[in-house]
């Protein structure tokens, strides 16, 4: 069967995560969406998404599709529903299209003509930025059960101080030594070749993923993703990060999201609590204007390529767009569009030609080419984003 995962009207909720990928490109837990639901089906997927990301993530139609909304988290009793759908059968839960079966053109789609089925179990949807922190610790979960089931742990050196190593899980390649690991709350993972430095104390649910790395003497509180081939340091709560990503030094980060190729300078702080500990409110792409979270603690959603100085202070439910650098004393505004190049003082445009070139040698760090197909993808968001700039 040929399985294709779709956006869905969840997509301009994720902004600006989605500005570079579909939304099963997320990462939740310690896989992304697109991941979990390969493990679970067996089989690769491809991705209808909007048409400027369709180069780099095309969509492959067969005869026959099973179509999946990608904001939906598999599990093992919806994937054996899915598995079972017949031609112009298709699954809801209440108003939402879970999967449908169909050998129609996608523009032909009239779900009147459908048999539909109720799914009445419960699900873990990705329908919001936040969600992505907040039901990370649900997807940690799933993903420590899917991934380690039937396999060993590599042995955990006898330097380190160790709570609950039932729950540990160590892949081939990692180091860690004289760290603190408490699994009492919820599971760790540790990706192949990723590194615990010393003196660092974690408590899960927690992943690290492949080739990422935690800083000497990090406090990270769980549940947090660190992804594959990011750093991380300091103080971290309840946050995940895509891939790529640095948040190397001392400061806060909690509650919060970073895309990839982020950095956050050294003493970068995030305050995830209003001081009146009101409702936080976070920009919306849709409205553009703010919208109840509800939410108490939110702290950053950053877009992919963004960047900030040292000593950068985000207030409580900040979200910065794609490819931003921010920098200078004071509170920078609690939305910072895309291309935005400042802070407190105010913001420019951050012109393609210098952001593409900070991208080029970003990626050639980590041995990754910034090919023409990325550039185009930053160049149409460059665009769609003007709107949110004071030119």
């Amino acid at each position: 069967m040929n399985y294709i995962l779709f956006d869905g009207p969840s997509r301009n909720n994720l902004l600006p995560f989605t500005f570079t990928r579909p939304v099963a490109d997320i990462r939740v837990g310690i896989l992304t969406i697109r991941e979990k639901w390969e493990a679970y089906l067996k089989s690769t997927t491809t991705t209808i998404t909007e048409d400027y990301l369709s180069d780099k993530y095309p969509m492959v139609e067969m005869e026959e599709n099973v179509m999946i909304n990608a904001s939906v988290l598999p599990n093992v009793e919806l994937v054996k529903a899915i598995k079972g759908l017949k031609e112009n059968q298709a699954i809801f839960k209440g108003d939402d299209v879970l999967a449908f079966f169909t050998k129609e053109e996608q523009d032909d789609i009239d779900f009147n003509t459908f048999e539909v089925t109720e799914f009445t179990p419960d699900i873990l949807t990705i329908a919001h930025t936040w969600d992505i922190f907040s039901k990370n610790g649900q997807a940690i979960q799933e993903d420590f059960d899917l991934i380690t089931k039937g396999k060993t742990s590599n042995p955990i050196p006898d330097s380190n101080n160790i709570i609950a190593p039932e729950n540990i899980f160590v892949e081939a390649g990692a180091t860690l030594e004289f760290v603190t690991l408490n699994a009492s709350k919820g599971p760790i993972y540790i990706g192949k070749d990723a590194e615990i430095m010393e003196g660092s104390i974690i408590r899960g649910p927690f992943a690290l993923c492949e080739g990422a790395t935690i800083k000497m003497a990090a406090k990270i509180y769980g549940p947090t993703t660190i992804g594959p081939k990011s750093k991380a340091g300091g103080e971290i709560n309840n946050a995940v990060l895509f891939a790529n990503s640095n948040k190397g030094h001392d400061g806060f980060l909690g509650n919060s999201v970073l895309g990839e190729w982020c950095n956050l300078g050294a003493d970068t702080n995030t305050s995830n609590l209003k001081n009146n500990y009101a409702e936080v409110r976070l920009w919306d792409y849709q409205t553009e204007g703010f919208a109840k979270t509800g939410l108490q603690f939110c702290g950053l959603m950053m877009g992919d390529h963004s960047k900030c100085g040292i000593n950068t202070m985000f207030n409580t439910g900040t979200v910065v767009g794609v490819s931003a650098n921010i920098f200078g004393s004071g509170f920078p505004r609690n939305f910072v569009p895309s291309f935005s190049w400042g802070g407190s003082g105010g913001f420019s445009t951050y012109l393609t030609k210098k952001a593409f070139e900070v991208a080029q040698i970003v990626m050639d760090r980590r041995n990754q080419e910034f090919t023409e197909q990325e550039q185009a993808i930053l160049e149409h968001v460059f665009e769609a984003t003007k709107k949110h700039r004071r030119e």
